[in-house]
C-alpha cells in the first residue's frame, strides 16, 4: 500500500488500527496530522464510505488543512465531514434542533455579541458594568454551560453564595431570553445543546449514533467534559473512536479542558489501544532535548520521551536585558538579522505569556521597520467587516433586532436612536412621515437582499450586500483609510467563496457560521497579514516556525503568578513553556528583563525557574548581553 510509505512503525500502527477505541499520544512535531489524514484515506481505500467518517479538531485552520490534504489525495472523490467541535455541534443542531425550538438558520453570537448582550442586561438591572465586569459574567456562564449546567441549576446551587453569584443567577436567564429573541446561540450552546439533545431524546441519539462508523478527534487533551461525551455518543454503536492528543500540551484547563479525557481513555473505553508517537520531525536535537528536560519534571502525565534524527542544531540562546524596551530592541534586531540570513518573516514568531508584553515589542518592530502581525487583532473584528456581516445576517432573517440596529447605521441614513427606539418598542405608528419614508427605504433594501439570498452564491451575495446597502458608496467618498476599509469589506467575498459550492441560504449560513467561529489562528490566512508573528503562547499551539523568541522568561511572568485567591497550576505553566519551546524548528531564543514595568510600577525580576530545567550545555548567552557574565544566577 503506497500510502503507507514513509511512515515510521508507530505511525503505520496507528493508521492500520482501524477497529475499536484507539488513543494516540502524539508528541510535538511527531506527524499527527499526517497520521490522521493517512488513516482516513486508508479507511476510504478499504471501502468505508467517506460520509461515514467524521474528523473533529479545534480550529477552523486545522480543519481546513485536513480537508485540503484529503482533497489532494482523494481528487474528485467525496470528502468525509471534517469540522471543529463547534462546527459539528452546528451540524447536529441543524439536523435536529427543531425538536427544541431552534431554527435551521440560527445566528451564532461571537464573544463580543455575548458581552454586549450581558452589558445590556446589567444596565437594565441597574448594575454598572464597571462594577460587575460583563466579561467575568460571561466567563462564569460559559464555564457553567461547559459543565452541562443550566440557569435553573445554577440558581439553586449558587444564588445564596455571594453577591456575584446572585447577580449571575439573575443575568443568565435574561441573557438566554436575548439569544432566543435573536434566534441565536452562543459558542457554548453549540456543544451543550447537542449533548442535551442526544442525552434526552433517545430517537435522535439512535439516529445520530448511526451517522458515522469511524470517529476521529484531534487535540483530545483540549476537550472538556461535554466534548468528550459528544464524541462518546457518536461512536457508541460502532465503537471506533480514534483520538489523538498530547497530555504534555494540555494548556486550556482554565477554560474547561480536562486532562482526564486522555489520561483515563483506557479506563473509559474497554479494550482501548494506546500508541505513542515519539519521533519528532520538526526540531533540532538541542530543542528536542530541552523539551524533554522541561516536561519530564511534571508528574501528571504519561511517559513519553521524544527522539529525533535531525541535526544537533544551534544552542538555545538566552538574552538578559535591562528592561522590557531593551529586550524588545534586541528581539527586533535579531529578527532583522534572521531575515537578512534568508529566513522569511512568516517563519519567525515572537511569543509572550501575556498580551501586555506586545506593546514594547511592537514599538521596537516599528522602529526597525519590520513587517509584523499581532495574532488576536482579528480581521473579522474590524468595524467595516462586522457591518457587512450584520447586513448578511439581517438579509437572511429580517427579524434579527441586533443586526437591524447595526445595519441601519451602516452607513448612516438619517434613522436616529429615537426612531430606532420606536421600532424596537413596536411603536411604528408614532413615526413621523419623514421617518416612515427613511425606514421604508431601508426595509426595502433588506427585503430585496432577502430574496437574493435564496438564489445567490455566497461570494456574489456578499458583493451585492456591500453595494446595495450603501456601504461601498459611503466608503468610496472617504479618504485613504475608508478606501482600505472598503478593500477589507470586499475581502469578505473572498472568504465567502469557499462556500460557493453551496448556493443560496445554505451556503450563506455556512459562511456566517465559519466567520462566527473563527479563532486567532485563522488570522494567519487573513488578508494583509504577512510578516513576523507576535502572539501569546496559548495562541501558538499547533503552529511551527523556523525561529522562535520566547520573551519575558521571568519568575511571576512565566510561570505566571496566580490571581489573588487562586493557586498556580505549576504543571500547566510548565506544559505551556514546553509548547513554546517546541514551536521552534531550527532556532530558539529565550529572553528576559531584569526590571519590568507592570501597571506603571518597576519590578526587579528573577529568572524563570523553567530556565533551570534546561541543561546548561544546551544554552549559550547571546553576544553583547548587557549583563553578560552573570550566568551563575541562571544555572
Amino acid at each position: 500500500m503506497q500510502h503507507l510509505d514513509g511512515l515510521n512503525d508507530a505511525q503505520r500502527e496507528a493508521v492500520l488500527a482501524t477497529e475499536g477505541p484507539v488513543s494516540v499520544l502524539a508528541g510535538a512535531g511527531s506527524g499527527k496530522t499526517r497520521v490522521l489524514t493517512t488513516r482516513i484515506y486508508h479507511l476510504i481505500k478499504e471501502g468505508v464510505p467517506a460520509n461515514r467518517i467524521l474528523a473533529v479538531t479545534f480550529t477552523n485552520k486545522a480543519a481546513r488543512e485536513m480537508r485540503e490534504r484529503l482533497a489532494h489525495r482523494l481528487g474528485d472523490s467525496p470528502l468525509p465531514f471534517v469540522a471543529t467541535f463547534h462546527g459539528l455541534g452546528r451540524d447536529i443542531l441543524q439536523r435536529y434542533g427543531n425538536r427544541i425550538g431552534i431554527t435551521r438558520y440560527f445566528t451564532i453570537f461571537d464573544r463580543d455579541d455575548s458581552k454586549s448582550a450581558i452589558r445590556k442586561v446589567l444596565k437594565d438591572m441597574g448594575i454598572d458594568p464597571k462594577e460587575m465586569n460583563p466579561n467575568f459574567v460571561l466567563s462564569r456562564i460559559s464555564k457553567e454551560k461547559g459543565e452541562g449546567s443550566t440557569p435553573e441549576a445554577f440558581r439553586e446551587k449558587y444564588a445564596q453564595k455571594s453577591f456575584q453569584s446572585r447577580v449571575i443567577a439573575e443575568v443568565w436567564p435574561k441573557y438566554e431570553a436575548i439569544l432566543r429573541k435573536e434566534k441565536a446561540l452562543d459558542f457554548d450552546d453549540l456543544i451543550c445543546l447537542p449533548v442535551r439533545l442526544l442525552r434526552e431524546h433517545e430517537d435522535i441519539r439512535k439516529e445520530a449514533e448511526q451517522l458515522y462508523s469511524h470517529v476521529h478527534v484531534d487535540e483530545f487533551q483540549d476537550t472538556n467534559e461535554l466534548q468528550g461525551k459528544l464524541a462518546g455518543y457518536l461512536s457508541a454503536v460502532h465503537n471506533n473512536l480514534f483520538v489523538v492528543g498530547d497530555i504534555d500540551q494540555t494548556i486550556y484547563t482554565w477554560r474547561g479542558a480536562t486532562i482526564e479525557n486522555l489520561l483515563k481513555f483506557e479506563e473509559q473505553y474497554a479494550n482501548a489501544k494506546t500508541i505513542v508517537l515519539a519521533h519528532n520531525y520538526r526540531s533540532t536535537k538541542t530543542i528536542v532535548a530541552a523539551g524533554n528536560q522541561i516536561i519530564e519534571k511534571n508528574q501528571n502525565r504519561k511517559d513519553k520521551h521524544a527522539v529525533t534524527d535531525n541535526p544537533d542544531g544551534e544552542p538555545i540562546r538566552l538574552h538578559i536585558a535591562r528592561n522590557a524596551e531593551s529586550e524588545a530592541r534586541w528581539v527586533a534586531r535579531e529578527a532583522k538579522k534572521t531575515i537578512r540570513e534568508g529566513v522569511p518573516p512568516e517563519e519567525i514568531a515572537v511569543l509572550f505569556r501575556t498580551n501586555f508584553q506586545s506593546r514594547a515589542l511592537e514599538e521596537a518592530f516599528l522602529s526597525e521597520g519590520l513587517p509584523y502581525k499581532v495574532l488576536g487583532t482579528r480581521f473579522l473584528d474590524r468595524k467595516e467587516v462586522k457591518d457587512v456581516l450584520a447586513w448578511v445576517r439581517l438579509a437572511l432573517d429580517p427579524e434579527r433586532e441586533v443586526d437591524r440596529v447595526r445595519a441601519v447605521q451602516a452607513p448612516t441614513r438619517g434613522i436616529g436612536k429615537v426612531t430606532l427606539g420606536k421600532l424596537i418598542d413596536g411603536k411604528r405608528d408614532t413615526l413621523k412621515p419623514a421617518e416612515v419614508k427613511k425606514v421604508a427605504a431601508f426595509e426595502s433594501i433588506v427585503m430585496e437582499l432577502n430574496e437574493l439570498s435564496k438564489i445567490a452564491v455566497p461570494s456574489e451575495f456578499v458583493k451585492l450586500v456591500i453595494e446595495r446597502s450603501g456601504l461601498a458608496e459611503a466608503l468610496r467618498k472617504g479618504g485613504e483609510e475608508d478606501a482600505e476599509r472598503l478593500e477589507n469589506a470586499k475581502e469578505l467575498a473572498t472568504l465567502a467563496s469557499r462556500f460557493d459550492g453551496i448556493p443560496g441560504e445554505e451556503g450563506i449560513a455556512a459562511f456566517l457560521a465559519e466567520s462566527a467561529l473563527a479563532g486567532d489562528q485563522d488570522e494567519l490566512d487573513a488578508p494583509g497579514t504577512t510578516g513576523i508573528t507576535l502572539m501569546t503562547v496559548h495562541a501558538a499551539k499547533g503552529l511551527e516556525f523556523d525561529t522562535v523568541f520566547v520573551t519575558g522568561m521571568e519568575q511571576g511572568l512565566f510561570p505566571h503568578e496566580a490571581r489573588e485567591g487562586e493557586q498556580r497550576d505549576e504543571e500547566e505553566e510548565r506544559r505551556l513553556f514546553y509548547v513554546a519551546v517546541t514551536r521552534a524548528k531550527r532556532k530558539l531564543n529565550l529572553t528576559l528583563a531584569t526590571v519590568r514595568r507592570i501597571y506603571g510600577t518597576d519590578f526587579a525580576s528573577e529568572p524563570s525557574m523553567f530556565i533551570r530545567d534546561i541543561d546548561e550545555g544546551l544554552i549559550t548567552f547571546s553576544e553583547g548581553d548587557e549583563l553578560y557574565g552573570e550566568r551563575t544566577i541562571y544555572i
